[in-house]
């Protein structure tokens, strides 16, 4: 098969088509003809050395979500048959003409969706809700504040709120407002020019936000924070901006009984992969079907330019998924 990797660590450049073996197909694997491979920050680091050059679990070639057609099931396979749409999680190999997946880290691919639509849905879209749901425990009477909403994770999110019924603050570039708001935010903040603390200290008359999801980590720690009504959640998704020097005020956490929750899903036990997946397939799947949640489509770029789906996302212009296509 077709597939993009790499010799040396470095610059977007390094991402080659490759010939590669075919996947074997273990027991539990559902072997996939891939239409379309979402590109995650993730993707990035294994590319730059963050990683080394570690199997995730399927194949160490780059590439963490895949959506294609079903070509062959492993022994204990069970819900999936050859000839199915799938969409769902790897542990590595997305950027292939063939991947294989453990099948409970697949989905169906809801109808009406295309395959470039459909790989736009599982990582950023799972990462959300585990997020907002499942830690975050956002409720309808909640309100929200959802850093770097432009993003992959951050436009699922704010759609997601948005479905819950929450009010949902964001943050983002002044020239992805409109988008943003578009997506369901009620209060979009311009991070560059604005203090987001100040903004939720007035919109709220100082009683703070239920739950905070933060990609950018230690420059945003403090006045997430002082951003925190009683009893809120701070979720702590991404660290872009790094993780070090953060500084916390204790006795703000301690008396406003708050809470700071982390959550990677790449380092995960797989049983706790199988139940992230499960819960925002039970809940969420029929919506996308129904068209009241929608995956986000920044640009699209063949598999042969992964370099150039790669400099796209570090400029960080993109809002929403950037998707290769086979």
């Amino acid at each position: 098969m077709k597939a993009i990797d790499f010799s040396v660590f470095g610059e977007a450049d390094v991402l080659t088509l490759v010939d590669a073996p075919d996947p074997v197909v273990r027991a539990t694997d559902l072997l996939v003809k891939v239409f379309a491979a979402g590109v995650n920050r993730a993707d990035l680091l294994l590319r730059t050395g963050h990683y080394g050059r570690p199997d995730f679990g399927d194949s160490n070639l780059v590439g963490l979500e895949i959506a294609g057609e079903v070509v062959a099931t492993g022994a204990d396979v069970v819900g999936f048959k050859v000839g199915d749409r799938v969409m769902g999680i790897t542990g590595g190999g997305a950027y292939a003409e063939l991947a294989r997946i453990d099948y409970r880290m697949a989905m169906p691919v809801p109808d009406g969706l295309d395959y470039v639509h459909a790989a736009a849905i599982p990582e950023v879209f799972v990462t959300a809700h585990e997020a907002l749901i499942n830690l975050g425990r956002l409720q309808a009477s909640d309100s929200v504040l959802i850093h770097a909403a432009a993003g992959g994770v951050g436009s699922a999110a704010v759609q997601l709120a948005r479905a819950t019924g929450a009010r949902i603050f964001a943050t983002t570039e002044a020239e992805k407002a409109e988008r943003v708001r578009a997506l369901g935010a009620d209060v979009v903040i311009d991070y560059k020019n604005e203090d987001f603390a100040e903004v939720i200290e007035e919109e709220t008359d100082g009683a703070g936000v239920n739950v905070i999801v933060d990609f950018v980590g230690a420059p945003y720690f403090e006045r997430n924070i002082q951003s925190l009504g009683y009893g809120g959640r701070l979720v702590q998704v991404g660290l872009l901006a790094g993780g070090k020097g953060a500084t916390i005020d204790l006795e703000r956490v301690l008396y406003r009984h708050l809470q700071i929750l982390g959550t990677v899903m790449k380092s995960r036990e797989q049983p706790v992969k199988h139940g992230m997946v499960a819960r925002f397939r039970d809940f969420w799947l029929d919506h996308f079907a129904s068209g009241h949640l929608v995956p986000v489509i920044d640009s699209v770029f063949p598999l042969s330019d992964a370099a150039g789906a790669h400099r796209r996302m570090e400029t960080n212009d993109s809002v929403g998924k950037i998707i290769l296509k086979n």
